[in-house]
């Protein structure tokens, strides 16, 4: 399938959207899997990360929807915030002509304004297991009918403690079903459930899963934990386009996208003490270029699709290897080039050795795209070097007393305004 007007039975609604999306060419793990998909076929499907996997699955998906009038479907993702973003592939997906009802069932939104979505009788579930279970228990779910089930980053939800969850949703479906379970990587847990969902599956592989993408420029700087905020600052002041870094831990996300702000820089944080709104605005936000800085932790390393990303800082190294690969497949989306900076203190020598193992590459192979480095000499101008203290407050709110005269970076948006994500938010110009 070279194009997807050659795909047969695909619903002509579906061909009209992506035409309007301007999508004529699937990609490869999309040309694989979704005349399988469309044959009915129970697929097993693994590719490296801004591939195109929740296309390969939302678009034969939403075509069998809307050519039966009584079939429906469940998509379980790991995270809340990919569970919205596969919602919002599938309103794509259905366009605005549509008398199909949808439901997102997370954790974090209300559940009354769930209660409303299901006494519509929503033909396409997308949620997480965790609320699922909770829905199921409260029987205000009946999955007893549903024909189609996609499991999403399988290996993820593994990883998060989602089993024994997945297990008591499946218990709930049909048999006689169709199966869909993608995931980064298949070590053997993985491939035992798709041993117990799936019947005689498609294995579908594209590229190897340990790898990242070959456009991604790899870059590590030895240094140590007090240098770690005045280089990243000067990485992000030396570069343009939006930025993702990672760090560990929730309260280290807010202080370090707190410290940006004071130091003139639009930066936003994401973790897991954030209410669902919130998440949702600021994930909004950066998407639609109001800022162009966002400090997360690996909450996002997996449910943040965000074309635009051009370059990943990792402050923190992961604790699983597995997860690099996810961070970094953040930036070069859909062909398009991206660099990941890499801090490295003597502490975490072993994680990133680990790491490379995982990938299986060396630190002088040129092939994969890897440097190392030194950092940056010299100052900004203007700079003070704060080494690890917390300048005051909390939360993500602005800060008694208002600015000081440092930096030297671009003042966005003048003395009084307020952080992104409140109700009285500005964002400035972009």
């Amino acid at each position: 399938m070279n194009k997807f007007s050659e795909c047969s039975g695909l619903a002509p609604q579906i061909l009209a959207s992506l035409e309007r999306m301007k999508f004529e060419t699937p990609t490869p793990i999309q040309a694989q899997a979704i005349p399988l998909a469309m044959q009915g076929r129970d697929i097993l499907g693994s590719a490296q990360t801004g591939t195109g996997k929740t296309g390969a699955f939302s678009i034969p998906l939403v075509s069998k929807i809307i050519s039966n009038e009584i079939h429906s479907a469940l998509v379980l993702t790991p995270t809340r915030e990919l569970a919205v973003q596969v919602l919002q592939a599938i309103h794509q997906m259905l366009g605005k002509n549509t008398n199909i009802n949808t439901a997102l069932l997370i954790g974090g939104e209300d559940i009354k304004r769930q209660f409303f979505q299901l006494r519509r009788n929503p033909r396409i579930i997308v949620g997480t297991p965790g609320r699922i279970n909770d829905h199921l228990e409260r029987k205000t779910v009946n999955l007893s009918k549903t024909n189609y089930l996609v499991l999403d980053e399988t290996d993820r939800m593994l990883d998060m403690g989602f089993g024994q969850q997945i297990d008591r949703i499946v218990a709930q479906m049909p048999a006689e079903r169709q199966t869909m379970m993608f995931s980064a990587t298949m070590p053997k847990n993985i491939q035992q459930m798709a041993a117990k969902y799936l019947k005689n599956p498609e294995r579908i592989q594209v590229g190897s899963c340990l790898q990242p993408i070959e456009s991604i420029q790899q870059e590590s700087i030895r240094l140590s934990d007090g240098e770690k905020y005045e280089q990243l600052l000067k990485e992000l002041k030396a570069r343009e386009g939006s930025v993702v870094v990672f760090v560990k831990t929730k309260y280290s996300a807010q202080d370090i996208a707190d410290r940006l702000y004071d130091d003139f820089l639009e930066a936003e944080a994401i973790h897991g003490n954030l209410r669902q709104n919130k998440r949702d605005r600021v994930i909004k936000g950066f998407r639609d270029k109001k800022f162009r800085i966002l400090v997360a932790t690996d909450v996002a390393a997996r449910g943040l699709d965000v074309p635009h990303i051009e370059h990943v800082i990792n402050h923190d190294l992961p604790q699983c290897p597995e997860d690099y690969i996810h961070r970094i497949g953040r930036t070069a989306r859909a062909g398009a080039k991206g660099s990941a900076i890499n801090f490295i203190t003597n502490k975490e020598d072993k994680l990133w050795r680990a790491i490379q193992r995982f990938m299986k590459t060396g630190e002088q192979d040129s092939s994969s795209g890897y440097s190392e480095r030194k950092p940056f000499g010299g100052g900004f101008g203007g700079g003070d070097s704060r080494g690890g203290g917390r300048r005051g407050g909390n939360g993500g709110g602005r800060r008694f007393g208002g600015r000081g005269g440092n930096g030297g970076g671009k003042r966005f948006g003048g003395k009084d305004r307020k952080r992104f994500g409140s109700k009285s938010s500005s964002f400035g110009k972009a």
